[in-house]
């Protein structure tokens, strides 16, 4: 009998066994017919509208293992997706995680991996679980994870349908992710710009909330289908940062968006340029607005920009593209 290691690498075990460690550890979905196991797996749709979304988290422009533990990494990734779901007005049902990592990758990281994603789902939006998924071989960790969720017999609240008139709400934190951010890259590199470890004793007051806001965040899942029920007019995920997301917003349906800068704390440029909040951006008839949302703006007709603050246009990006930001961040 082969002797191995007591944290074995995945290389030392089979497929089939390292399936069998994460699917011990993520739970049973309430909506799953047919979990892992078969060729695919079988989700109840008692509303008949399945809400389908995926997102994925490759080492490097969206999260470093020098600052991310496999904990933190399996919550975030679930967090992320069940955001999108619940920005449509849907309860999330379940996930699919496919995982791609290097054959040195040691199996404790992937069970640990597999609790985050665990106690995510049970924390943010429990009843939702793994389901399935697959597993390969790759020299960069990758993560994908595709999101299920059901509307239970709503509409789905989409960012096309804000008017004129409506107001502009938030559910969740924003700007606490991007300080996280910025303390990452601020104070955790060495010389030539590699991240290493945070360590607590250099955090000052806040920012190990903000730490974890970026690496574990925590969006209000069941907010959204409380938004959807309150009529929601329209509604998104804000990953990206408020400004962009907002202007995401204000172009599909047409308007402008006016945030009120009052409304976003001490450091509004901060909250507006901002990204991987995960809050809830939504707008409702001015005399509706459900408990967990407040008020940060209004929805006006669109005249020349998108996107204004205290009525005055609003010239900066506000928010992450990773196409345009990654390599001011990559050093």
């Amino acid at each position: 009998m082969r002797d191995h290691a007591p944290d074995p690498t995945i290389g030392e075990l089979s497929e089939g066994e390292i399936l069998r460690r994460i699917a011990a550890r993520t739970g049973r979905a309430v909506a799953a017919e047919v979990g892992p196991g078969d060729d695919a797996a079988v989700v109840g749709t008692p509303s008949g509208s399945v809400v389908a979304t995926t997102d994925t988290l490759v080492h490097g422009p969206d999260f470093r293992l020098a600052w991310s533990s496999g904990y933190d990494l399996g919550w975030k990734a679930a967090a992320v997706n069940l955001a999108d779901v619940a920005a449509m007005g849907a309860r999330p049902t379940a996930l699919l995680v496919a995982l791609a990592m290097p054959n040195d990758t040691r199996v404790s990281f992937v069970e640990r991996l597999a609790d985050g994603l665990r106690e995510a789902c049970d924390a943010l939006a429990p009843g939702c679980a793994v389901v399935g998924g697959d597993l390969t071989v790759s020299p960069t960790l990758t993560l994908a994870v595709t999101a299920l969720g059901d509307l239970e017999g709503r509409r789905a609240v989409l960012r096309s349908g804000a008017r004129p008139g409506d107001v502009v709400a938030i559910a969740g934190e924003l700007g606490v992710a991007a300080r996280g951010l910025a303390v990452l890259f601020d104070r955790f590199r060495d010389g030539a710009g590699a991240p290493v470890p945070p360590q607590a004793r250099r955090l000052a007051a806040g920012e190990p909330e903000a730490l974890a806001a970026q690496l574990r965040p925590s969006p209000p899942i069941g907010l959204g289908a409380v938004a959807a029920i309150a009529g929601a007019t329209a509604m998104m995920d804000v990953s990206d940062g408020l400004g962009l997301d907002a202007r995401r917003m204000a172009d599909a349906s047409g308007v402008a968006i006016d945030l009120d800068a009052r409304a976003l704390g001490d450091d509004p440029t901060r909250v507006i340029e901002g990204g991987e909040d995960h809050a809830l951006l939504a707008t409702f008839a001015a005399d509706v607005l459900p408990p967990g949302f407040r008020p940060i703006g209004l929805v006006t007709e669109r005249v020349e920009h998108a996107l204004l603050v205290d009525g005055v246009a609003y010239g900066g990006a506000g928010g992450w593209d990773p196409y345009r930001d990654w390599d001011a961040v990559s050093g």
